[in-house]
């Protein structure tokens, strides 16, 4: 039986169908669902996997991200905890990655905010390909290479908190992917697009299963799509991370 996907979109989403061809391209059954229409049906615990995909949710007022993560506080909580606590599945990727931090289902699931992703420090909107470093052991990042490529695009991806909750995202090693070099090594800007502290590009939580990120996996889903790719093939690294979570229900 094929994994089931919610994908979570709103006024202002733009990555949506992308995300659900890069599931449905990995073997998942997903349905889109406006979050309105998740207001009168009950059917979150029907899915194994929710996915929050990228854009620029009700126009990033009030910050990116924010009027959607005050709906699901206000609707969602304690469904949403019951979903987690079952062992399902969530990704969220840039836009969807800060609803998940001012939610606060990252990086505690404990629905108060303790980190952020703000403005980018060259104050203007960064587009384009970055290599990762990957760490951690993260279901998300099953069978891949500890270097991988990825598009990024925003405004607003600086990864920011207070020094104590930063030192125990690092001690409880939930730092799932950095900016870096091709030579996995770490730098300011523009190897770092956006300067987040410690070169941070995504995060899970402690389990591994919950999993936020700013770079777009769903836009690395063919190898055609790495800019080089008549010259250095280079397999489609955003593709597996939707296999992983998919294949994770199939085993």
């Amino acid at each position: 039986m094929s994994a089931k996907v919610l994908l979570i979109r709103t006024s202002g989403t733009n990555c949506d169908k992308e995300s659900q061809f890069a599931f449905e391209k990995a073997g998942a059954i997903v349905h889109a669902r406006h979050v309105n229409f998740l207001k009168d049906h009950d059917i979150i615990e029907q899915y194994q996997i929710i996915c929050l995909p990228g854009g620029f949710s009700y126009g990033d007022n009030l910050g990116a991200g924010k009027i959607l993560s005050l709906e699901f506080k206000l609707w969602f909580k304690e469904k949403l905890q019951k979903f987690i606590e079952k062992g399902g599945l969530i990704i969220g990727i840039c836009n969807g990655f800060q609803v998940m931090v001012k939610t606060g289902i990252l990086p505690d699931c404990n629905f108060t905010q303790t980190v952020t992703l703000t403005d980018n420090d060259s104050g203007r909107f960064e587009s384009r390909w970055i290599y990762l470093k990957t760490s951690g052991n993260s279901i998300w990042l099953k069978n891949l290479p500890q270097l991988i490529a990825l598009p990024i695009a925003h405004g607003e991806g600086k990864f920011y908190t207070d020094k104590a909750i930063l030192d125990k995202i690092e001690a409880n090693h939930q730092v799932a992917a950095r900016y870096c070099t091709y030579n996995l090594e770490r730098g300011g800007y523009p190897v770092n697009p956006n300067g987040s502290l410690n070169d941070i590009a995504g995060i899970t939580d402690k389990t591994g299963k919950i999993f936020g990120l700013m770079p777009h996996p769903e836009r690395f889903i063919f190898e055609q799509q790495w800019p080089y790719w008549a010259n250095c093939k280079r397999e489609p690294h955003g593709l597996q991370i939707f296999k992983n979570a998919v294949e994770y229900f199939c085993i």
